[in-house]
């Protein structure tokens, strides 16, 4: 492969990450103001976060991209294309994920909101002393699944011509007219992304229960006993 293809490939690795990593995090806000939403006593606050979850969980990705890109500024926005990328996944990612912050704050027992509230803790310090604590280390793992279909979902920014990881590819294969090795190559490098997340997500798991005292659960990080 020339150096000018290779650059291309870096380029759009560099471009997944990118929608990876701040999709992820704009999702996580998204997920933390609805999931907690639809955990307040207020009905307002709750319908406004129930409508948010349900709609942006109904639209497909692909669908919402076109909308921010092609439809938007029909109405006098105009977005930054990798801004919409971003967003679209953000939007999605963050309504399935909100779900899974509502059941975590959810999962706490009320004992120990009850012994806050006995302490006179306000409803933040509850929140932020007892609740999410706890929460935050349920949340990591399904966390950990929504981050690799966010990453399995960057691939579909190529259709609007986003210079991603598979953009990069579909150049590559154009140029050399090789398809097998160039998605055989696609395949594995998504794989090893992946597989990178999941690590620094299960670290992630690990240091949260270690925080609260809790036993680290057995798996790939788990230190052999000894014989």
């Amino acid at each position: 492969m020339s150096a000018g293809l290779m650059a291309y490939v870096w380029e759009g690795l560099g471009v997944t990450l990118m929608l990876t990593v701040f999709g992820a995090l704009l999702g996580l806000v998204f997920a933390f103001i609805a999931g907690l939403g639809r955990s307040s006593d207020r009905k307002v606050v709750r319908g406004i976060a129930m409508v948010y979850t349900e709609v942006f969980r109904g639209f497909p990705s692909l669908v919402l991209l076109f909308a921010l890109i092609f439809i938007l500024p029909q109405f006098g926005y105009q977005l930054n294309t990798l801004f919409a990328g971003i967003l679209a996944l953000a939007l999605n990612i963050g309504a399935y994920a909100a779900e899974v912050v509502r059941g975590a704050v959810k999962s706490v027992p009320p004992g120990q909101l009850e012994a806050a509230v006995a302490l006179n803790f306000t409803p933040m310090q509850r929140m932020r002393k007892v609740v999410l604590p706890q929460a935050i280390v349920a949340m990591i793992p399904p966390f950990s699944n929504n981050l690799i279909e966010l990453l399995k979902a960057t691939s579909l920014v190529s259709l609007v011509y986003i210079s991603d990881l598979t953009f990069a590819a579909q150049l590559v294969r154009a140029s050399t007219g090789e398809t097998t090795l160039v998605f055989l190559g696609l395949l594995v490098g998504y794989g090893l992304i992946a597989l990178v997340l999941t690590t620094i997500m299960r670290l992630l798991e690990r240091m949260a229960a270690k925080r609260l005292g809790r036993q680290v659960p057995k798996g790939l990080f788990a230190k052999k006993e000894a014989a």
